[in-house]
C-alpha cells in the first residue's frame, strides 16, 4: 500500500550487533532490532505510534547485520538524510548504527525491490578460542581441509531446492519446493593484520550470494561444509544432501554468532 501523500518514504542502511537482540522482527516481550529502531523512528519524527518497518532480510536471534536495508515511511521531520540518520544513532548507538538514511520514492521495497543478499560466516580454526573474536565467530578446534570445504561450496552455485538446509515455514508442506538461486559461495583464509600476534589460529571466511534465503538456510550450510573439512564428507556427499530436499541427518546449523548479513543488492 502507498504511503500518504504527506508521508516521504526513506530507505536506511543499518548495522546491528545481533548479540543483544532477538532477531530482527517484533516479537512480545522480548528486545528485538526492529522494535528498537521503530521506537527511535517514532519518537525521532514525533509519531503517536512507532511506524511500520519492512526489512530486507530477517535475522534470527543472535545474527549481526553490517548491511540491513529498512524502508519506512515518515511524516515530514525536519532533518535531510544525514542529520535523520545522526538522530537516530543518538539513541541507538553502539547496539543498532544507521550508517545511512536517503530519501526514497515510495515505489522502492526494501523486501521486494532486492535482487540479491549476501551473508558473511566467519570461524576462528584453532586449538583454543579467542576473547576478541569469541561474540562473532564460531571456534572450532578441529583442524578443517580449506581447500575441500570450497570444493563443495561449488556444489551450492545455480538454482537448486534447499529444503535439506533450511527449516520450513510453520503450515507449510514438507513437499513445497524451496528454491533459491546461489551466484557465489567462497572460503577464504583472512590474514588481514589485525590478526598478527594473535597465536596459532586460523580466521576462515564464508560468504555466500543468493537471491534470497530461507529460514536457517546460510548456518544449515555451514555447519554441512564444516563437516566436510573435518573429513565427514566431501562435494559428492554434499550434493547427495542437497538432492534428498530434506532435513534427515542434516548436520546442526552453526552457531548464530558467526554470521552477518553483509549487504542486499538492487537493481
Amino acid at each position: 500500500m502507498p504511503p500518504d501523500a504527506a508521508q516521504q518514504r526513506w530507505r536506511l542502511l543499518v548495522a546491528y550487533d545481533g548479540a543483544a537482540f532477538r532477531g530482527f522482527a517484533v516479537q512480545p516481550n522480548v528486545p528485538t532490532v526492529a522494535a528498537a529502531l521503530r521506537q527511535a523512528l517514532g519518537r525521532t519524527a514525533r509519531m503517536p505510534d512507532p511506524p511500520v518497518l519492512t526489512c530486507a532480510g530477517r535475522t534470527d536471534a543472535g545474527v549481526h547485520a553490517r548491511g540491513q536495508v529498512v524502508h519506512v515511511d515518515l511524516p515530514p521531520v525536519p532533518f535531510d538524510g544525514v542529520g535523520l540518520a545522526r538522530a537516530l544513532n543518538r539513541q541507538l548507538s553502539p547496539s543498532i548504527v544507521v550508517r545511512e538514511a536517503t530519501a526514497v520514492p515510495d515505489t522502492f521495497d526494501a523486501r521486494h525491490s532486492a535482487t540479491g543478499r549476501t551473508y558473511r560466516y566467519l570461524v576462528w580454526n584453532a586449538p583454543a578460542a579467542d576473547p576478541l573474536l569469541h561474540p562473532m565467530v564460531w571456534h572450532v578446534r578441529d583442524p578443517l581441509d580449506l581447500r575441500a570445504m570450497g570444493a563443495a561450496s561449488d556444489v551450492l552455485l545455480g538454482t537448486h531446492d534447499f529444503r535439506s538446509f533450511c527449516r520450513r515455514k510453520p503450515g507449510t508442506s514438507p513437499e513445497l519446493p524451496i528454491m533459491r538461486r546461489v551466484t557465489r559461495a567462497k572460503w577464504s583464509l583472512d590474514e588481514g593484520p589485525e590478526l598478527q600476534g594473535m597465536g596459532p589460529g586460523r580466521l576462515l571466511r564464508f560468504e555466500i550470494e543468493a537471491n534470497s534465503f530461507c529460514h536457517q538456510m546460510v548456518r544449515s550450510v555451514v555447519g554441512s561444509l564444516v563437516e566436510v573439512g573435518r573429513g565427514q564428507g566431501n562435494a559428492a556427499s554434499l550434493l547427495d544432501r542437497l538432492r534428498a530436499v530434506n532435513r534427515h541427518r542434516a548436520a546442526d546449523p552453526a552457531p548464530a554468532q558467526g554470521l552477518c548479513l553483509v549487504s542486499v543488492q538492487y537493481g
